[in-house]
């Protein structure tokens, strides 16, 4: 995982910097500072988030830690999935395509695709898109600003939990400052003492102000970037369902729908047009 190698990078580069000028790492473990940042940036955080948002901001935290799961492999299978949909509704009609709608978890076509079917988000979202579709109550037109809407919707959600956490992320600094008054007031409190256990004091206060800036430049601002980018993949893969189902809806043959899609997936996962097709017509003829 990338994250963690850059967040390795952050240490190595800090600490051997640190060593190499003739510091001593231990002075920079100071349980109390910690104790005292961590708790107030967490805090925070519970503080300016409800339930629903806490959850997801740990999902996607989590979910960053193991690694996106918008690789092409899973944009290819959406669109073959999604594909062999629209093959189908063009065969027998929009109704043929209730029981896969209605029941995914037991349709032929999804069930050939777990990647999309464990996806809670992707299969309701093609259920909601379709829908209009199988009550025969939307125009095309009226179906794209839905899919828009929608999409607008997921991009909402998905910025709530970052939003708090870039805030959090900022106020670290001065969470590292409130450490270090307390630091000292306590050399303060310690101001008729020799001069080492004053410098001990100070030093400790320090860390507090030093802790704030690396945790927020070093760690937290890399981990909300790459969430950031992974509500952005989701987003884009989600995109690729609701402009496949218009493309049809506006009169696209299957093939064409499913080129739709695939210019919908970011490019650094976009497949070949001939790579792309040659993988749709093996999934028809298999």
């Amino acid at each position: 995982m990338l994250i963690f190698v850059g967040w390795i990078i952050v240490c190595v580069a800090m600490l051997g910097g640190f060593v190499y000028s003739g510091g001593h790492p231990a002075s920079l473990f100071v349980v109390g500072e910690y104790a005292i940042i961590l708790g107030i940036f967490i805090g925070y955080i519970v503080a300016s988030s409800s339930m629903p948002v806490l959850k997801r901001m740990l999902s996607s935290v989590l979910q960053v830690l193991k690694g996106s799961p918008y690789t092409q492999k899973r944009y290819i299978e959406l669109i073959q999935a999604i594909y062999q949909v629209l093959v189908l509704a063009r065969e027998n009609g929009v109704i043929g395509l209730e029981e896969h709608l209605l029941n995914p978890k037991q349709s032929s076509i999804f069930t050939r695709y777990p990647s999309f079917l464990n996806d809670y988000h992707a299969v309701h979202f093609l259920q909601d898109t379709f829908r209009p579709l199988l009550d025969g109550k939307a125009k095309p037109e009226e179906l794209s600003r839905s899919v828009e809407m929608q999409l607008d919707n997921f991009f909402a959600m998905h910025s709530q939990p970052t939003a708090v956490l870039t805030k959090a992320s900022d106020a670290l600094p001065a969470i590292g400052i409130v450490a270090a008054v307390l630091g000292i007031v306590i050399t303060m409190g310690s101001i008729a003492g020799d001069k080492m256990e004053i410098g001990e004091h100070v030093a400790h206060a320090l860390v507090g102000t030093f802790l704030g800036l690396l945790l927020s430049y070093g760690f937290t601002q890399p981990l909300i970037n790459r969430i950031e980018t992974m509500h952005e993949e989701e987003i884009s893969y989600l995109a690729v369902i609701g402009r496949m189902v218009v493309s049809y809806a506006l009169g696209s043959p299957p093939m064409a729908a499913a080129e739709t899609g695939r210019l919908t997936i970011p490019v650094q996962h976009q497949p070949s047009c001939e790579s792309m097709e040659a993988q749709l017509k093996s999934t028809t003829s298999s």
